[in-house]
């Protein structure tokens, strides 16, 4: 444990990867609205594989964090802080997507509505949402529903559980040492789930086995940040020819498994496997593409904004594509450079969402509101 704390890294690179690849997701769900070969086309349209991205992400930033949790209180605390961090902003869209629904049927005498009534945005949905169940198998429930992207923050939180009391149950019994085993088993488990349920190692569920598909990445990336703990001290110190190589490498495989990803989703462990290598190799940040994202600094903002991009830009598609397309008749042709008018238009309220929102509502311990007022007076 010493060598984890040890490791004082911010880890730049890995939060612009989860900005870069919450834009592709945007593209991925923007695409169905559009008839241009900028969005129709294999690699974004497969696109939604990059979830699993932040699955493996968050489980390795996670480990950075906490690599100890000895008792139920810490595990309350644990789990406390990751509420203050996810659940603000879900709850915020669930509330605008609500209002939106009320909006369509108030607008539909004077404006074409598609979808006046989606069966999915029904009075059951609305509570798996507002109880973070809308990732597991729920009788009733058929599809994706209300802020579409939210199931994953329901399967983050699945995995924040079974790691948590995982980790407590590791330290009160003395098998610290062994922890990478009961991870590993956790990675079977679910993969075994996920084989009763397709018969193949298709990941890419959402609304019923999505809590399987978030644990699995997320174990794999507690696995790899403590592959990185045990051995950064020794690899980064190879030469940065290496790193570069790296590095490449596995953005041409992550690309390329992307583009074939219709072909490739029944072997969805191999996208486990890309996001593991790309993490591990881009951690170190010693190579010629993380030193060039890293002196991006619209990037930076990417990265810092990602969660809000992720989590806004179903809402503020389905607005623009009202208002472009509906009212002001563009045509779906003209998302071939309408996509970047709509992306701007989802970063500057992801922006505002992140401080005033996130920011705003992250959890803050007793003894830092202390200070904070001891500041004030």
């Amino acid at each position: 444990m010493k060598d984890q704390n040890s490791i004082k890294h911010r880890f730049e690179v890995l939060d612009i990867f989860r900005g870069i690849f919450a834009s592709l997701v945007f593209l991925f769900h923007l695409s169905p609205f559009a008839e241009t070969p900028v969005l129709k086309n294999s690699f974004v349209e497969n696109s939604d594989m990059f979830v699993d991205f932040f699955f493996v992400l968050s489980g390795f930033v996670i480990a950075y964090s906490y690599q100890y949790l000895g008792n139920g209180q810490q595990l309350k605390l644990f789990l406390t802080k990751r509420v203050y961090r996810i659940y603000p902003l879900h709850f915020f869209m669930l509330m605008a997507f609500v209002g939106m629904e009320v909006a369509k049927n108030l607008l539909n005498p004077y404006i074409k509505v598609n979808n006046l009534e989606n069966p999915a945005n029904n009075v059951l949905t609305f509570f798996t949402s507002l109880f973070l169940i809308n990732s597991t198998p729920v009788p009733g429930v058929a599809d994706v529903s209300w802020n579409i992207p939210s199931w994953s923050i329901s399967a983050e939180m699945m995995a924040y559980l079974v790691f948590g009391g995982l980790l407590v149950g590791i330290h009160t019994s003395g098998q610290y040492k062994r922890r990478n085993i009961f991870y590993a088993l956790i990675i079977l488990i679910s993969l075994a789930c996920l084989w009763q349920v397709s018969g193949s190692f298709q990941i890419n569920y959402s609304f019923n086995y999505g809590f399987l598909r978030g644990i699995l990445g997320f174990f794999t990336g507690v696995i790899c940040f403590n592959l990185f703990s045990a051995t950064h001290l020794q690899v980064r110190n190879w030469p940065a020819f290496l790193f570069t190589a790296g590095e490449l490498v596995t953005l041409a495989l992550i690309g390329f498994c992307i583009y074939h990803g219709e072909a490739l989703k029944s072997f969805g462990i191999v996208f486990e496997v890309l996001f593991f290598a790309c993490i591990y190799i881009f951690s170190f940040e010693k190579g010629i593409l993380s030193t060039g994202f890293k002196s991006v600094g619209l990037l930076h903002k990417l990265g810092q904004y990602s969660y809000s991009i992720y989590m806004t830009h179903a809402l503020l598609i389905s607005l623009f594509n009202v208002l472009f397309i509906r009212i002001l008749k563009f045509s779906p042709a003209s998302y071939s450079w309408l996509f970047v008018v709509n992306f701007v238009l989802i970063y500057f309220v992801s922006a505002w969402t992140y401080k005033n929102i996130e920011m705003r509502f992250q959890y803050k311990s007793s003894k830092k509101q202390a200070e904070k007022q001891e500041v004030k007076i």
